[in-house]
């Protein structure tokens, strides 16, 4: 159970941050064995905002990644995707691949890849190719990438090409490194999004609504947010001193692109649904047992979890599932081995705990100053974790 009388620091402490202007607002969600708990403190915005509630709508940006990679799974136990199989037949553009002789090579200076990617590859995301913790300019196939606006920074739903188009640019590009080789952030679920699409045989964005979001009442989670309730999408900020993420008008319409790596709005309702799911804490039973255990493990190996480009220290006791970060081992009261779970950039974070039948979701629309988690989410997991009363 959790212990009302420690669930009162959570809102003593997540008040503390909206008072001192760190966020305009936020929403909070423990839920543990039946029992939930949601604090709602501040407004949508630092000025002239409505109170946060929760039906606020936020761009939960990577917390998209993990129902990416459901959605991928669904299609698994149908067997219309096998998970050791090349992606070639659906996504011809990205057979045949040339791999970089090094990351700072020029981007004829190639060798040819070891093997086709996999399904597997593009879940655990070591397919090859992603983004990189650096500098546009700083490698001539990260420069290339970000000319062709493949989406290697924070989402931009307008800015993305339509599916194929976006394929086929990124079909054009040299893998960074060999298929299976090491692990590279982001792309990889985009590229699942195509993958659904196309073995499906419908878009990505009504495949999620068919046969995820409508069975599990996920009725405010999307790739846009309709006008009736444009009213409740918080405002998002980023920089020290804070300036618009961007405008309401990006999010009203349907996007070129279903970026399945970053492109969903949603609620703290909606993405609950969808952690009793993973828990199989509800009736509703998309996905098996062993599906879900298979998600939830960790797949990388030690060359795999080495970063040059990306954070050091991203793995410390953690590893890489289907779509999501894996907790591995203790370090702290809020890492349970077995948890998985993924945040975005945007303000928000997502986790459930098999071991403790427990789910955790941050809502802001703050975004990240660096790739470390921000303390209001290293104060909400410990918050969460030390009110379990058992």
């Amino acid at each position: 159970m959790l212990s009302t009388t420690r669930l009162r620091r959570l809102r003593e402490v997540l008040s503390g941050y909206v008072e001192r202007g760190d966020v305009p607002g936020v929403v909070a969600l423990v839920s543990r064995r039946g029992q939930t708990h949601v604090e709602v403190v501040g407004s949508t915005a630092y000025e002239g905002g409505r109170p946060m509630s929760h039906d606020t709508i936020f761009r939960v940006s990577s917390m998209s990644k993990p129902v990416t990679a459901a959605a991928v799974m669904t299609l698994v136990e149908q067997a219309r995707l096998r998970l050791d199989d090349p992606v070639d037949d659906l996504l011809p553009e990205l057979a045949n691949r040339r791999v970089l002789r090094s990351m700072g090579a020029a981007l004829d200076d190639t060798v040819p890849a070891h093997r086709p990617v996999t399904v597997r590859d593009l879940l655990t995301f070591t397919w090859g190719f992603g983004q990189v913790l650096a500098p546009p300019d700083a490698y001539p196939v990260l420069a290339a990438a970000w000319k062709l606006d493949i989406g290697m920074g924070e989402p931009r739903p307008r800015r993305m090409p339509d599916q194929d188009e976006w394929l086929r640019r990124l079909g054009s590009l040299p893998l960074m490194a060999q298929p299976g080789e090491r692990w590279l952030y982001h792309t990889g679920a985009d590229v699942l999004g195509v993958l659904v699409a196309r073995a499906a045989g419908t878009t990505f964005d009504a495949f999620l609504r068919e046969r995820m979001f409508g069975p599990l009442g996920m009725t405010d989670t999307g790739f846009s947010v309709p006008p009736e309730s444009i009213d409740r999408l918080a405002t998002g900020y980023q920089g020290e001193q804070p300036s618009l993420l961007d405008t309401v008008e990006e999010w009203t319409k349907e996007p070129p692109f279903f970026s399945g790596g970053g492109g969903l709005v949603s609620t703290v309702d909606d993405f609950l649904a969808f952690g009793r799911m993973m828990l199989r804490a509800n009736g509703t039973r998309l996905l098996s047992r062993p599906t879900l255990a298979t998600m939830m493990t960790d797949h990388l190996s030690p060359a795999q979890r080495a970063l040059p480009y990306w954070i050091p220290d991203q793995f410390d006791g953690a590893g890489w599932g289907f779509g999501a970060r894996v907790t591995t081992h203790r370090r702290t009261i809020a890492d349970t081995p077995g948890a998985y779970g993924w945040d975005g950039g945007l303000g928000t974070s997502w986790r459930v705990d098999p071991a403790e039948e427990m789910i955790t979701i941050l809502m802001t629309q703050r975004a990240w100053s660096s790739p470390h988690p921000p303390a209001i989410l290293r104060d909400f997991l410990t918050l969460a974790y030390q009110a379990i009363d058992d």
